[in-house]
């Protein structure tokens, strides 16, 4: 099945306080089901994993039933401290869903940067690892050091970079991003998302900027290990969903090696299928 490994809904009553600001007007009211509807039905797209974008358990027991009521959403990642005394219990109880699927700490909002390396985490991870639970790594290139030390205690866990770690794309800067994911990319726990990259290439919003980051990502990866995503209504800032998907089919056609056409269909969603471990349509 073609899946969407990453999408956010929200309601900004429940934001105050949080991103987006009001300035950001593309972005800048409700998102829920029946707004996304069409776009995965034009690109003929089966399933979604819903992502938090609130460092709230509230907000993640809001995307389970929202999850619960669209037949579409077959996974949420949400959210846990994994610094609180409880974090271990309260995953335990938010894994009895079978539609939680991931958890996501929002990294690249905690001013320490080495945060998710420090044991105190260590806790929270086992008891991910124990209800199969996939890790969301929502990181900047400059946390990727410290992911590294966390997925080598980690060898069991199963992780995934969202947004390839925000490149520096706008600038065209490479390095030392490059020398980063090559380090994580040979754990074989650790997946790559292709997602959220054009709201990083500024005004650079093609396929010339955009290649050499998604080459990058191929062959570090590899055709097992990427997953496709939109991060819809984010994307609204760069593009569109029919844009994007577009764009994203384009750039695959352009990497080296030649992808074959299960490599395609992996990049589209089996593999996502697979991580997430969705139901199938």
């Amino acid at each position: 099945m073609k899946v969407d490994a990453h999408q956010h809904f929200w309601r900004l009553a429940d934001r105050e306080g949080h991103w987006p600001p009001a300035s950001l007007q593309a972005i800048h009211r409700d998102f829920g089901p029946d707004d996304l509807a069409p776009h995965l039905q034009a690109a003929g797209i089966d399933a979604t994993v819903l992502v938090q974008s609130l460092p709230s358990v509230t907000d993640t027991l809001w995307m389970l039933s929202v999850a619960a009521a669209t037949p579409w959403v077959r996974g949420v990642v949400g959210w846990v401290d994994f610094k609180a005394p409880d974090a271990a219990e309260q995953i335990e109880i938010l894994a009895r869903n079978p539609l939680l699927k991931g958890l996501r700490p929002m990294l690249q909002d905690l001013p320490d940067d080495d945060w998710i390396a420090e044991p105190a985490c260590d806790a929270a991870a086992r008891a991910m690892q124990r209800h199969g639970l996939v890790f969301d790594a929502l990181v900047l290139p400059r946390h990727l050091r410290a992911l590294r030390r966390f997925a080598n205690r980690h060898p069991g866990l199963s992780i995934v970079i969202d947004h390839g770690a925000k490149p520096f794309i706008a600038r065209g800067e490479i390095e030392p991003w490059h020398s980063d994911m090559a380090a994580l990319a040979v754990m074989p726990q650790v997946h790559c998302k292709v997602s959220g990259l054009l709201t990083e290439a500024g005004e650079r919003r093609d396929a010339a900027a955009l290649q050499p980051y998604v080459q990058t990502l191929w062959v570090l990866f590899g055709p097992r290990r990427l997953l496709w995503g939109s991060d819809w209504p984010v994307l609204n800032l760069a593009s569109d969903y029919a844009g994007w998907w577009g764009l994203a089919h384009g750039l695959a056609e352009r990497l080296y090696p030649p992808p074959q056409p299960d490599d395609l269909r992996a990049l589209f969603g089996d593999n996502a299928a697979r991580l997430y471990r969705l139901d199938p349509c």
